[in-house]
């Protein structure tokens, strides 16, 4: 890995290793007073798209995924939509010893918790991510979901109701913070990313562009939002390794919380 631009003061020897990438990717001091930080992690090829033959796993790589377990270690939650789940083969986030000592020394669990967001809880709950999970999985919903689902998903899940008709995505996070859970990561898909975005969530986007080009219909990152406006973001970091840029962008001083 190559570390084109770097936040920190002083020179990083070694960018690849976890804890320099641990200091690069460090969330801000806020969480630490209770207050929310979400980061968004996607990767996208040169031309835009999202998926590749409809997975994302076809446009990664061992630096991406090298740096999505650095972010997934860091994290107290990760937020996941529903389809995403179901299209990539969701499993429990696993504890990692490298990270054991610093998870602890935070007050965090051995794990992120899974935090999914769905309407309709069409969900397996025979899946690993309701049966063997290191930390109870979450599963965001509305008020007015199916009862008889909502019954079955309490059994294997920890339920957070959040608005009608659609998750309120705002009351959602607010609720996940109430729990001490101020270190969010969204892993998307494009459509959830699209609405923490319209709500004005996103405080920073993780982007990874993979060098290729590949056509087809795949959906941009973010999908079907309708943006009340632009919102700004800064460039802070950017890491280079076989042609794939790892950008990680804040959101802009002047680009408000709505």
């Amino acid at each position: 890995m190559q570390l084109l631009i770097n936040p920190l003061a002083g020179p990083i020897d070694d960018p690849s290793s976890l804890g320099a990438l641990s200091a690069l990717y460090a969330y801000p001091d806020q969480v630490n007073r209770g207050l929310p930080w979400l980061r968004a992690n996607m990767v996208a090829g040169l031309d835009g798209g999202a998926r590749l033959d409809g997975v994302s796993e076809g446009l990664s790589g061992d630096a991406d995924k090298r740096i999505f377990g650095v972010l997934r270690a860091l994290s107290d939650v990760v937020l996941v939509g529903a389809e995403t789940v179901r299209t990539e083969g969701y499993r429990p986030a696993r504890a990692r010893t490298e990270f054991a000592a610093a998870r602890a020394a935070a007050g965090q669990a051995p794990a992120p918790v899974i935090a999914i967001v769905t309407r309709s809880l069409e969900l397996d709950l025979t899946a690993p991510l309701f049966t063997e999970p290191l930390v109870r999985t979450v599963v965001i919903t509305t008020e007015d979901a199916p009862e008889e689902r909502r019954r079955a998903v309490a059994e294997v899940a920890d339920l957070v109701l959040a608005g009608r008709g659609s998750v309120d995505l705002r009351a959602g996070v607010a609720a996940l913070a109430e729990r001490g859970w101020t270190r969010l990561l969204s892993e998307g898909g494009p459509r959830l990313l699209g609405q923490l975005a319209e709500a004005g969530l996103v405080d920073e986007l993780c982007l990874s562009l993979a060098p290729l080009i590949t056509g087809g219909d795949a959906p941009r990152i973010i999908h079907d939002a309708e943006m009340p406006d632009v919102q700004r973001m800064r460039l802070v970091s950017l890491i280079e390794q076989k042609g794939f840029l790892f950008t990680r962008y804040l959101r802009h001083p002047g680009s408000q919380t709505p």
